[in-house]
C-alpha cells in the first residue's frame, strides 16, 4: 500500500497532470482539433464523449491519477504482493485527492 507522502505526492502530480490535459494552453490546438473533429459528427456519442472525457477534470483527472498509480507502482515494484483491491482504492484515493485540489483551485479563482 502506498505511503500518506507517495498519495500526496500523487494527488499532486495527479492535480498537475488533469490541469495540464484540460486548462493548459500548450495542449489548446490538439483540443481544438478534436473540437473541430467533433463538430463535424457532432451527434456521434463516441465523439462527443471522448470531447467530454478531455473537457472533464474530473474524467481526465480519474484516468491520470491511474496512469500515474500505476506507473509508480511498477517502477517503484510495488504492484505485486498485494490484493488488486488495494490497488482500486490507493487510485480512489488519489484521485479524489486531486479532485479536491482541482476544487480547491478553482474556489480560489471565484473568489
Amino acid at each position: 500500500m502506498i505511503s500518506p507522502v507517495e498519495l500526496a505526492l500523487l494527488a499532486l502530480a495527479g492535480y498537475r497532470g488533469t490541469q495540464l490535459v484540460v486548462h493548459d494552453s500548450i495542449l489548446d490546438a490538439p483540443r481544438e482539433a478534436l473540437d473541430r473533429w467533433q463538430q463535424k459528427k457532432p451527434h456521434a456519442a463516441g465523439r462527443a464523449a471522448l470531447v467530454t472525457l478531455i473537457s472533464c477534470i474530473y474524467c481526465t483527472g480519474w484516468w491520470v491519477a491511474g496512469a500515474l498509480l500505476a506507473v509508480w507502482l511498477l517502477v517503484t515494484d510495488t504492484w505485486s504482493g498485494v490484493p488488486v483491491l488495494v490497488h482500486g482504492f490507493e487510485w480512489l484515493a488519489v484521485a479524489g485527492a486531486a479532485a479536491l485540489l482541482n476544487r480547491w483551485d478553482d474556489s480560489r479563482k471565484d473568489a
